[in-house]
């Protein structure tokens, strides 16, 4: 059997699908409520830092300086590491979270989470530290050798890394993951 005769003029067209654009605009709003919305997760998260953080146990000397118990000063490390920690798992859970609005995947929407994030760990520390001030005052004037309970501070400002570091290492693997070039966006 002989095969049919091919035109030359018959052109092959390779069909190449259209790649999906970066929508900006119509995602600003939803970004800017991922990132206020997120940053309100920070006072609670502060106030049980403020619980959960150990307070480092200090004398009262004859200058008045408060001196560390011997091995209490190891709770100022501590309680960055609780803060931490805590920072880093609410990082997960909010690119997770945010990664599930899936009309809205995309860069425009991780930055706002990541930024909510940075504001949430910054209000988290002021709220943090304020609660645990306030829970550790000192009524009376101390006396030279008393015993107090001195209230847990956050010293290093690199604790507050976590929560965004978080939230974008989640919502990085999940587009990572996922393998559409429009990340899901179309719901059929």
């Amino acid at each position: 059997m002989t095969e049919q005769p091919v035109d030359d003029r018959v052109v092959v067209y390779h069909y190449v699908p259209p790649r999906p654009r970066v929508v900006v605009k119509r995602d600003l709003l939803p970004a800017f409520s991922v990132l206020s919305t997120t940053a309100l997760f920070g006072l609670p998260l502060g106030w049980v830092w403020a619980w959960l953080a150990p307070p480092q146990n200090v004398i009262v000397a004859q200058d008045g300086s408060l001196v560390p118990v011997t091995g209490e000063s190891y709770h100022r490390l501590d309680g960055l590491m609780i803060f931490v920690l805590m920072g880093l798992g609410a990082g997960l859970l909010t690119g997770i979270a945010v990664w599930l609005l899936r009309s809205r995947r995309g860069p425009v929407v991780m930055v706002g989470a990541v930024l909510g994030s940075g504001a949430a760990a910054f209000l988290g520390q002021r709220t943090g530290v304020g609660s645990a001030a306030g829970r550790y005052a000192v009524e009376n004037a101390p006396k030279v050798g008393d015993l107090l309970l001195k209230a847990p501070v956050l010293e290093s400002w690199w604790g507050l890394l976590a929560w965004p570091l978080g939230a974008s290492l989640a919502y990085g693997c999940l587009a990572a993951w996922n393998g559409l070039d429009d990340l899901g966006r179309r719901l059929a």
